[in-house]
């Protein structure tokens, strides 16, 4: 993708990434990945730099960030192995919009709408549906530069939450839920909740319980009027002018369809 100038200076200034430090930190990064071969790590350009970038260039930094998020992917096999587009649980989850990114960003920001209740938590199992959003982040970020140098806005609908859907939010899944956040190469910039319910904040102490104090800053919660990015990108269901949440849901679900190579493929990188 071809860089517009404040995009350049926003790199240089904020991530510290040029042309020089991206060339010398890419070697770096090579060698030492090279020097450990226990990690399986992805080497190839397209899969360090953004990782560079969540760092803003930092190269310990990001060798902590790429030895955690290897970790985490032998570590939590239930989000991270079999990750088949084609399953049918996956299928199911997708297609009821559990995690949806919008086509147009907000600030160079990706905007993502998490549904939290989207799914029947008698019928399918919380580590499914984080599996399912996953690789649907995974796909709307390994190509999109914007969001990987920019960040992500996540905004969480608690709309429809019941018990059976915080019955499964337990402190193992927080705890997860928390350490892929914390790990994934594009930054959660602000999680936004809305539609909140009065029990809201008993969750989310749980959530901080395993925050990092920068990811706990970037957290607010909304229970009646938010705004938090404009209409004109918002699906229809939100009060938007954008297109309707079905006709995101099925794009997501094509782009899913289309990268079953590349999953395949992407099993292969993580720790031993």
């Amino acid at each position: 993708m071809t860089q517009d100038a404040s995009t350049r200076q926003f790199c240089a200034e904020i991530l510290n990434e040029t042309a020089e430090t991206r060339t010398e930190a890419l070697t770096t990064l090579k060698q030492w990945a090279s020097n450990n071969p226990q990690l399986h790590i992805n080497a190839d350009d397209d899969s360090l730099i953004p990782f560079l970038r969540g760092c803003k260039f930092d190269i310990p930094r990001t060798q902590k960030k790429l030895t955690d998020y290897y970790t985490m992917k032998r570590d939590i096999p239930e989000w991270y192995a079999n990750r088949d587009p084609t399953l049918p649980q996956i299928q199911d989850l997708v297609k009821l919009g559990v995690f949806v990114p919008l086509k147009d960003h907000h600030e160079n920001q990706l905007v993502v709408i998490i549904r939290t209740a989207a799914h029947n938590p008698s019928i399918h199992k919380q580590d499914d549906v984080f599996k399912a959003g996953n690789m649907v982040l995974d796909v709307a970020t390994k190509d999109d530069e914007m969001a990987q140098i920019y960040g992500i806005i996540a905004i969480f609908d608690m709309t429809g939450v019941g018990l059976g859907h915080a019955r499964q939010m337990t402190p193992g899944i927080i705890k997860k839920a928390v350490r892929s956040w914390q790990n994934y190469h594009c930054r959660p910039k602000r999680l936004e909740f809305i539609n909140a319910p009065v029990y809201i904040n008993v969750v989310l102490s749980i959530f901080k319980g395993f925050m990092s104090d920068k990811l706990k800053s970037r957290v607010q919660v909304h229970y009646t009027n938010y705004k938090i990015v404009p209409k004109e990108i918002l699906p229809k269901e939100y009060g938007g002018d954008g297109e309707s949440l079905e006709d995101i849901i099925n794009y997501w679900h094509g782009k899913l369809l289309e990268n079953v190579k590349w999953f395949d493929e992407d099993e292969k990188f993580r720790a031993e």
